[in-house]
């Protein structure tokens, strides 16, 4: 067996397994046996960093199905945090991502929102929704709702996520309840995760873009997670076009170890 020193970080609730180095092998099923909770340190997903030609570290982002991931904002986060450096340039999947860190408050600036959509006509389980959609760095879909707390997040979503609309890639699902002018609620099913998760950063970015668009809103939204923190979304909007997009939250060191596989 091999053995692999690790990081076990949390994001606003998202939990990650951080790794430095590339380990030979199958990285698909390494993840897949490392995130498995209760039979292993188990987590939301699992990062590998390493050196980059273009930017300061390299992230690849796998779930905890062992699926690739483009991008992943609570992720990056913990990984701007893990460098120790105050700013740092990440290369992943989606894009090259700035990130600042202040204590335990770590800020990225995400790539460019794409593919916006409105009130989308979708039939779910013989009802029909308007959902919106937008890609943060990976697709999401957004419903806005009220009594989200007592929604079935896990079986409603996990049928839009891969409702022949979204094939063949799928989508994340989030469900967006409006609590003042620039504060939403979120639960957010996550693809790759196959369940709710306690927060999703790409997942509240694009539920604060939606929201602000669709209440003509501008310069920050924030938005109250599963777990209950509340993260900080900041943008400029002109018409329907977003930029300099930053998320921003708190991020720690929950333990570190060594594993073997």
């Amino acid at each position: 067996m091999k053995k692999i020193k690790f990081t076990k970080m949390v994001g606003s609730g998202n939990d990650f397994i951080i790794i430095t180095g590339a380990p030979v092998g199958n990285l698909p099923a390494l993840a897949k046996t490392l995130c498995a909770r209760r039979f292993a340190i188990g987590a939301d997903g699992l990062l590998l960093l390493n050196k980059s030609q273009d930017a300061d570290l390299s992230m690849r982002i796998f779930n905890a199905d062992g699926s690739e991931a483009r991008m992943c904002g609570n992720g990056a986060r913990c990984a701007a945090f893990f460098s120790g450096r105050p700013k740092i340039r990440l290369h992943t999947a989606a894009g090259l991502i700035n990130a600042e860190v202040s204590g335990s408050q770590v800020k990225i600036q995400l790539t460019a929102p794409k593919d916006i959509k409105l009130d989308i006509p979708l039939i779910v389980n013989g009802r029909l929704l308007k959902v919106n959609f937008v890609n943060t760095g990976v697709p999401h879909v957004v419903i806005f709702a009220q009594g989200i707390e007592s929604i079935d997040v896990k079986n409603i979503g996990r049928t839009i996520r891969y409702h022949k609309k979204f094939a063949p890639a799928g989508t994340n699902v989030n469900f967006v309840q409006e609590k003042g002018k620039h504060l939403i609620q979120i639960r957010t099913y996550e693809r790759g995760v196959e369940n709710e998760t306690l927060a999703c950063g790409t997942g509240s970015t694009a539920a604060a873009l939606i929201f602000a668009l669709k209440n003509d809103l501008n310069n920050l939204i924030k938005v109250k997670t599963q777990s209950g923190e509340i993260l900080k979304v900041y943008f400029q909007k002109e018409d329907r076009e977003f930029r300099k997009v930053w998320l921003e939250g708190s991020v720690e060191i929950v333990y570190k170890g060594e594993c073997y596989v």
